[in-house]
């Protein structure tokens, strides 16, 4: 059996090695393939949309009948878009691929779907959509926050930023910054490794999470 691992992350750090072992441990111990026979297919951006490179390379996998199985570690890391997700599955069932979601617990094509899993798949994307709906709406507000501080005048700059006649601008690594920040946040990162990071302190880094509202997070 050829099996297709597909791993996504938004930065390097985030859990990458989780999804790995995850997926091949599953494709070996569960699918029982040989690890000679799984080819891992990897992302680096964000899930709200299906233009990612390593998602085109493994559907024109699919497409060329080299896969006969794909293994995702949990259904957010394919799609953050139910309309996306469903696409999605339904474009590999189609083609006699199955789909194996770890962490979710749930197989589509392989003969041993139940009623319940539909759903199940369904509700799970419909949260892990909303998750992103939420996180853009925070950013938006960060923003529109952001654009009403009046605190950093006369002041240095908050972590990301720089100004221009008193008024806050994003630096060209403030996407960089949020992303960092983020995974501190969710506990995905050491203060100290942030800050090795971004170039500052530790410090910094806990006066820019004191202020979140400046990055939507």
């Amino acid at each position: 059996m050829n099996v297709a691992c597909y791993v996504r992350v938004s930065t390097a750090e985030q859990n990458l090695e989780r999804q790995l072992q995850s997926t091949s441990d599953y494709a070996i111990d569960e699918l029982g393939t040989e690890l000679a026979n799984v080819v891992t297919y990897r992302d680096k951006s964000t899930g709200t949309n299906t233009e990612r490179s390593g998602y085109r390379e493994l559907m024109d996998a699919v497409d060329a009948g080299r896969v006969d199985a794909v293994v995702v570690h949990e259904i957010s890391r394919l799609a953050r878009s139910l309309q996306d997700l469903e696409r999605t599955v339904s474009r590999l069932t189609d083609a006699g691929v199955e789909i194996h979601f770890v962490r979710d617990g749930l197989s589509f094509g392989d003969g041993k779907e139940q009623p319940m899993h539909r759903l199940q798949m369904q509700m799970l994307g419909a949260f892990a959509e909303w998750q992103a709906r939420v996180k853009q709406m925070n950013t938006r507000e960060g923003i529109a926050a952001r654009k009403q501080e009046d605190g950093y005048h006369h002041g240095p700059a908050p972590l990301g930023f720089g100004k221009d006649n008193g008024q806050l601008i994003e630096t060209t690594n403030y996407h960089e910054v949020v992303a960092v920040l983020d995974m501190v946040q969710k506990g995905e990162l050491s203060k100290r490794k942030a800050a090795q990071r971004l170039g500052c302190s530790r410090s910094t880094i806990g006066r820019a999470l004191e202020r979140s509202d400046l990055y939507g997070i």
